[in-house]
């Protein structure tokens, strides 16, 4: 794949020389691909307008593949991800926090991939002190191996203590990483994210000198396969990007699998929105099973899965992942629990199946890359940005304009409770 795709050669090789941070100039000093900080792909949307990069949830060597060849295919900057709940220490996925860097480099050089690429370490969950203080050891090790942009996610706390948890670890994060910040767990219809708390979370960062390339919300979406068919609250969504805009935030829209292309056009179109978590929809398509237009995994009339002949992983292999998905109690989204024991049987088939998995990712992504998000040729805007500013740091998104002496840890558990909030039910909605 030519090098002209994404720009000018020397462009491009310029981006090269001063846009890698010094994580990735570290572990890939030799290397021809493009990994730099969030904050570039975030700027390319905005220069482009309307445009939102997706964010592929990279379960397995196989979906980065094809997320890769999409995105060069389209001229998209891209961002490549996982979360904690699957690449990290209880990880039920082969890709995780500490190898998707190497993963990503090395299929970029293989294949010639010249669109700036983020690695971003998704949904690092905080749900107590234990784990701030064990964060404080595991956020940097992870950049320590590659991950160019992370999400603390403490919105499983209550609002001070989520403001709280991201003040004290920024230290550790590197002030040339993209940061995103959640307000309101995602859970579908049930604990709806408002103004008031997001403006609380956003305003308190603000006053401690932390600006966060984008915001999550709990904007009524589910993780893995959405079948209420809730789906995102568009104009919620606008309401809250409209009340942060003096904050110079954007937003991160979790949760797209099952939501409809005329849905995530409005987000694209209505909302400040420049990140789409795409996860559940890829492993599916993957595999060869049948999905709607929306990525959402069809069932047949006993509930299962459907799988398509001459699609995905081979037909033994499907059999064998279905008797143990059987024998280990694992049903709908459980399924994903499928993605580590089976990596290396994945890995061990004929190329001819091997790449028809990593195709059929391809053309969905590529689909959803320039029908829907409309990042065709963002890659440029991103490269640009790394030109202009000469360095891997894309510099302060935004200036303090909140009173950090309003913003001390005891005003910040007063104003809390002022707040009036519904975070809906207690559970486990990691995905």
């Amino acid at each position: 794949m030519a090098s002209s795709m994404s720009g000018s050669s020397q462009a491009f090789q310029m981006a090269l020389k001063v846009g890698r941070p010094p994580n990735i100039q570290r572990l890939f000093p030799n290397s021809q691909a493009l990994l730099v900080s969030g904050g570039f792909i975030d700027k390319a949307m905005l220069a482009k307008g309307s445009a939102i990069s997706i964010a592929a949830n990279g379960r397995s060597h196989l979906i980065i593949r094809g997320v890769l060849r999409a995105a060069q295919r389209a001229n998209s900057a891209l961002i490549i991800e996982i979360a904690k709940s699957e690449g990290g220490a209880a990880a039920y996925c082969p890709v995780n926090y500490w190898n998707i860097a190497r993963q990503v480099d090395a299929l970029c050089n293989e294949m010639g991939i010249t669109i700036p690429i983020a690695l971003h370490a998704d949904h690092y969950g905080i749900k107590g002190e234990a784990d701030i203080t064990a964060a404080k050891a595991e956020i940097p090790s992870i950049f320590d191996a590659g991950i160019t942009s992370i999400a603390i996610d403490a919105s499983h706390l209550p609002d001070d203590q989520n403001l709280l948890a991201s003040i004290a670890l920024r230290p550790f994060v590197p002030q040339w990483a993209s940061l995103e910040t959640e307000v309101g767990e995602i859970k579908g219809k049930l604990g709806l994210s408002t103004v008031e708390e997001a403006l609380f979370l956003i305003q308190g960062l603000n006053a401690h000198e932390i600006y966060p390339t984008w915001i999550a919300l709990n904007n009524g979406t589910t993780h893995g396969i959405e079948a209420s068919g809730q789906g995102i609250q568009v104009d919620l969504t606008a309401e809250i990007h409209a009340a942060l805009e003096p904050y110079r935030v954007s937003g991160a829209q979790h949760g797209t699998s099952g939501n409809s292309s005329e849905r995530l056009r409005e987000i694209r179109d209505k909302t400040r929105t420049t990140k789409a978590n795409v996860a559940t929809a890829l492993q599916m398509i993957s595999w060869g099973l049948k999905v709607n237009d929306d990525g959402n995994a069809q069932l047949d009339e006993a509930g299962q899965f459907i799988k398509i002949r001459g699609e995905g992983v081979n037909a033994t292999l499907w059999e064998e992942m279905l008797t143990y998905a059987a024998k280990n109690g694992l049903s709908g989204g459980n399924f994903k629990k499928l993605n580590l024991p089976f990596e290396n049987k994945f890995l061990g088939q004929e190329k001819r199946y091997r790449d028809r998995m990593a195709k059929r990712v391809e053309d969905f992504v590529f689909n959803l890359l320039t029908e829907v998000f409309d990042a065709t040729d963002t890659a440029p805007h991103a490269i640009d940005a790394i030109n202009q500013a000469g360095s891997f740091d894309p510099g302060p998104r935004a200036e303090r304009i909140e009173d950090p002496a309003q913003w001390t840890r005891d005003l910040i558990i007063e104003r809390a409770k002022s707040i009036v909030s519904d975070k809906g039910p207690e559970g486990d909605f990691d995905d």
